[in-house]
């Protein structure tokens, strides 16, 4: 359903392209020096990741490899182009697997990462917005969306009987696993990713933490700036509209689809049409980037796949 509803936004968007046109931008408008520069801080978002996530396992007592971290974020990226979202317990099982560390902690340690990552994109977004409000506005005007109809789609009621249910549903949980000794070993997972929800808090060295944190949306967003000095038609626009395009392409990359795409095509090229772009190159802006960036994940996914492997039959063959 992901590929099919990727597949459906993309026929809808380039369905009057004229194919030559890629082809003409690829071999003669596009600058391959600076994409290729960018990448570089695609593969380096995706290592400060795996030294974050490194860190914030350590104060629950697990302290696997450094490698085997990068390899697990590695595959989790490229996995997630398959089947969204199963990357972040892709990565988790890896290192059950090669380095013994517990799964439910780094579960744990997976949902804080998100959720300061989440803090971090929402206080980027307000600044973004903040300093760009006609911007945003006509964005919302052109994609029909409007804030004020999605928060009035719930009445009073309508939001009582939901946070009601919600409680309801929370009590029922709790009472059945005390209830039913059935629910022992749950209690043991539960303290498990309570421990690694919580490690952050003893992390050693907090500045370091946010440090990496920053790193990681600062390296994503120049893996993204920099690919606008591959065309005349983008090089011109200024870091402030990047800015926009990479936090309206963030929440777009929300949808189910691999890698946000369809998705993330049609939210990237939106903006840059605002910023006055035409929309044939809008159009083949997006579906080049997007195309290269995520070539460069499945080829680290590719590659990490491999290293893991021959490590694996290295250790049968020394056992």
């Amino acid at each position: 359903m992901p590929l099919a509803l990727a597949a459906g936004i993309l026929w809808w968007m380039y369905r009057g392209i004229k194919w030559e046109e890629l082809t003409d931008a690829l071999s003669h408008k596009m600058s391959w020096t600076w994409m290729l520069l960018s990448m570089p801080f695609g593969i380096l978002a995706q290592v400060l990741r795996a030294v974050r996530w490194r860190q914030v396992l350590a104060p629950a007592g697990e302290r696997p490899r450094l490698s085997t971290c990068t390899h697990a974020v590695f595959l989790s990226y490229a996995s997630s182009l398959v089947v969204p979202r199963v990357g972040e317990v892709l990565r988790c099982s890896v290192l059950k697997r090669y380095e013994g560390t517990n799964f439910s902690c780094s579960v744990g340690t997976v949902v804080t990462e998100r959720i300061i990552d989440t803090m971090l994109i929402l206080v980027l977004s307000l600044l973004t917005f903040l300093t760009q409000i006609p911007v945003f506005l006509t964005f919302f005007q052109h994609t029909g969306v409007s804030l004020g109809s999605v928060f009035c789609q719930f009445s009073l009621t309508g939001w009582l009987v939901t946070v009601a249910c919600a409680m309801l549903a929370i009590v029922c949980i709790v009472l059945v696993s005390r209830r039913f000794r059935l629910f022992s070993k749950t209690h043991s997972v539960l303290s498990d990713l309570k421990s690694g929800l919580l490690s952050v808090r003893n992390v050693e060295s907090p500045l370091l933490f946010i440090l990496y944190s920053v790193g990681i949306w600062v390296s994503y967003y120049l893996h993204f700036y920099l690919t606008f000095f591959c065309f005349d038609f983008t090089a011109g626009l200024g870091p402030l509209a990047a800015l926009v395009a990479f936090v309206v392409g963030t929440f777009a990359v929300l949808v189910p689809t691999p890698n946000g795409t369809g998705s993330w095509h049609f939210a990237v090229k939106t903006v840059l049409v605002l910023y006055g772009v035409g929309q044939t190159d809008a159009a083949l802006f997006v579906l080049i980037v997007h195309t290269l960036q995520t070539l460069l994940v499945a080829l680290l996914g590719v590659w990490s796949s491999v290293v893991l492997a021959l490590k694996k039959k290295n250790a049968a063959c020394g056992d």
